[in-house]
């Protein structure tokens, strides 16, 4: 008896010093985390959000005959000033852009307004955005200044269209949206109703907090937090979609596959056929998307936690993309994505990111060689977009003052058996608890930051729900904001 409590003893003794010696933190001490060194984009238009909200106001008020005059009018100031853009020659920087631009956001405010009028304003919204995309071709790739005009023009009136289908009715309105009719030779299918094309990408937010994260966490803030390439097999037709994913790296998965994983928006981009490489061969797209599915499939590709697109040893979901095209002859990103706040890049870095000037899903949109073909976004799922990027730009804020993600460092060696057991599994090719290429302390840090954001986001939520109890319409985008700042105070 006295040998068996012995032996107990020793393994209890065995567990604690094991237990201990798990409870160690990781050593990141000599790691050096550099920014980008760029400059972030600041709108500080906050005068022009709460114009544009009071003139909404006042149009509810207003008689629809009035109302309709005035859209009416304006209506007429917008066209004409597309038709004068599309006879000449204008510089992206152009102040008459600018001025372009505020009829648009006023426009905004009264049609949010009429309902009746939404279908003109997207149809404008797309003729405006693809002759935008035009004129992009021409601009300095390295200017800040053109580079602040073209983000402050595509994103402040996809901002402004987004504002409008929130006061709309939903049920009148289409998720898919046809923008603009870009010839391609490749095979083709049909994804959430949209016809996309083998060599497309497909930009898109996922539901999870980390994709806000990623859509925001950037110099200049998007929407989008992820990139798939889509693959046609011409000899049998099936059509395949090629990502990068945290759980398992790059993987293959069926049209079927893609659309059940939630997505709260997507946007179709696709290589312009008049770019040189594209007279040579318009096969091209197919040719890049052979050459990743090829690759996928003849090789384990882990997750690039750190962001290197230049090492393709391992891959981030951008990285599919550029390597694809880049082996090709494309060079994509042409606007290659900065992030210099230190707060974000603190955040990023406790999750594994060690590069900060790299490729980012949302500046794909931005990029010149490729034309928007279409998008997908349901009011409700944009709704719920709307206020995850409002509960993550609150935090990132929160980040920029010092706010750290901690972690219960008494759950340490627990999380590290776990990783064992996750690494045990990525060895015979399956998918583990903690993803290959993430640490322990990575996966407790993510389970509080998860946790932050989704008490954020429940709090920002309720306040929008009394906003709308109070006022009859759904708070705009700059509201949520104020209210997630509110629910983040807590940190």
């Amino acid at each position: 008896m006295k040998k068996l409590i012995k032996v107990c003893l020793r393994i209890v003794m065995a567990l604690i010093l094991l237990y201990l010696i798990l409870l160690i933190p990781d050593n990141n001490n000599n790691t050096k985390v550099v920014t980008a060194g760029a400059q972030l984009f600041y709108w500080n238009r906050d005068n022009v959000w709460q114009l544009m909200e009071q003139q909404f106001i006042d149009a509810k008020k207003t008689t629809p005959l009035k109302l309709d005059s005035s859209i009416q009018s304006l209506k007429s100031i917008a066209e004409n000033k597309l038709a004068v853009f599309q006879q000449g020659t204008y510089a992206i920087t152009d102040t008459s852009f600018a001025t372009a631009e505020n009829t648009f956001f006023n426009l905004a405010s009264l049609i949010a307004a009429s309902p009746d009028e939404v279908k003109w304003f997207i149809d404008y919204y797309n003729r405006f955005r693809s002759y935008i995309k035009l004129v992009s071709v021409q601009e300095n790739k390295k200017d800040t200044v053109e580079k602040n005009a073209l983000y402050s023009l595509l994103y402040g009136m996809r901002a402004a269209v987004e504002e409008v289908l929130l006061q709309s009715d939903a049920a009148k309105i289409s998720p898919a949206m046809l923008v603009q009719q870009h010839s391609s030779v490749t095979p083709f299918t049909q994804i959430f109703g949209i016809e996309v094309h083998s060599g497309d990408l497909l930009v898109s937010r996922g539901g999870a907090e980390v994709s806000a994260l990623i859509s925001r966490g950037n110099d200049y803030p998007g929407n989008f937090s992820h990139v798939a390439l889509i693959f046609i097999d011409t000899k049998s037709n099936i059509p395949y979609l090629i990502e990068a994913h945290i759980e398992k790296g790059v993987a293959v998965s069926t049209v079927e596959q893609y659309e059940k994983d939630k997505k709260l928006r997507f946007m179709v981009l696709r290589l312009r056929h008049d770019l040189p490489a594209m007279q040579q061969n318009k096969m091209l797209p197919q040719r890049a998307a052979q050459l990743m599915y090829d690759e996928a499939q003849s090789r384990h590709i882990p997750y690039d936690f750190k962001m290197n697109f230049a090492d393709s040893a391992e891959m981030f979901c951008s990285e599919v993309a550029s390597y694809a095209y880049r082996k090709n002859g494309v060079r994509l990103w042409q606007h290659i994505s900065t992030i210099s706040s230190t707060g974000v890049v603190n955040w990023l870095h406790d999750f594994g990111v060690e590069n900060f000037v790299t490729q980012m899903p949302s500046d794909l949109e931005y990029d010149p060689q490729l034309a928007i073909v279409a998008e997908w976004r349901d009011p409700e799922t944009l709704y719920k977009d709307h206020i995850d990027n409002a509960a993550m730009d609150a935090l990132l804020e929160k980040a920029n003052t010092g706010t750290s993600i901690g972690y219960n460092k008494w759950m340490l060696p627990i999380a590290r058996v776990i990783k064992g057991w996750s690494w045990i599994k990525n060895i015979f090719g399956k998918p583990g608890t903690i993803p290959e290429g993430m640490s322990a302390t990575s996966a407790l840090k993510n389970q509080t930051f998860v946790a932050m954001h989704v008490a954020v986001k429940t709090t920002t939520t309720q306040l929008a729900t009394n906003f709308i109890k109070q006022n009859g319409y759904r708070p705009p985008y700059w509201q949520l904001v104020k209210f997630a700042e509110q629910a983040a105070k807590q940190f």
